[in-house]
């Protein structure tokens, strides 16, 4: 994923993507709650294959456009898909819902990997430099959950959100921040050149607001 080539980036992001949004919608078939599976896996691939073709070849300066363009196709393409269903279901309105959630939680913000590796200029051979930056966001995020189950499983006393989570504590929230700031320094100690754009000021507030959104995260997902 890292070695510059855009196949082998656009093919793991659109697997992975894919296979997260499946998971969704087989998890609220599981509840029993209504969602047009097959019309919301369409308009993932879609907005997967649309984003790499337009950040390769057009770039993320003017994302605005195609940003519109894509939440305007995924409404009107599931208000078409609950008008010509063949079985109206009862609660219409609830079905659109949880089929267009499951593309703007998931896949959408999922997405925002493929602006990150286009966010930095291309190096001057032409390979892609802002993968390096997508490997940043992943470690220092995997730090944070390891330093939350860490720190929370060995001292953790204190519920944050016991109405969500019965195993969330603040040590654990505490340890992860500490886990993802530490990740994020040492990271941009030992490969300074690839992460050229940032600073330590910038790798020290990514540390914690990555630790923070690894949090909000995994509360997140404890909602739902």
């Amino acid at each position: 994923m890292f070695s510059g080539y855009e196949i082998l980036f656009w093919v793991l992001i659109s697997l992975f993507g894919l296979i997260g949004l499946l998971e969704f919608y087989l998890m609220l078939d599981h509840k029993g709650l209504p969602n047009f599976k097959f019309t919301g896996m369409i308009c993932g691939a879609v907005l997967l294959a649309g984003s790499f073709y337009y950040f390769s070849k057009i770039g993320p300066a003017h994302s605005y456009d195609f940003e519109v363009a894509v939440l305007l196709f995924f409404l009107l393409t599931v208000f078409g898909r609950q008008m010509f269903a063949r079985l109206r279901h009862d609660e219409p309105l609830q079905t659109m819902a949880y089929t267009l959630f499951g593309l703007l939680y998931v896949l959408w913000l999922f997405n925002f990997i493929t602006k990150i590796v286009y966010l930095t200029p291309r190096s001057n051979t032409g390979q892609l430099t802002g993968q390096f930056y997508v490997l940043f966001l992943i470690a220092v995020t995997k730090f944070a959950d390891m330093g939350a189950y860490l720190t929370g499983s060995v001292v953790g006393r204190h519920l944050m959100v016991p109405h969500i989570s019965g195993k969330k504590t603040w040590e654990g929230f505490f340890g992860a921040i500490v886990f993802a700031l530490l990740c994020s320094l040492g990271l941009f100690k030992l490969m300074p050149g690839h992460l050229s754009a940032l600073n330590w000021t910038h790798t020290t507030i990514l540390g914690v607001l990555l630790g923070l959104g690894a949090v909000l995260g995994d509360l997140a997902e404890s909602i739902i």
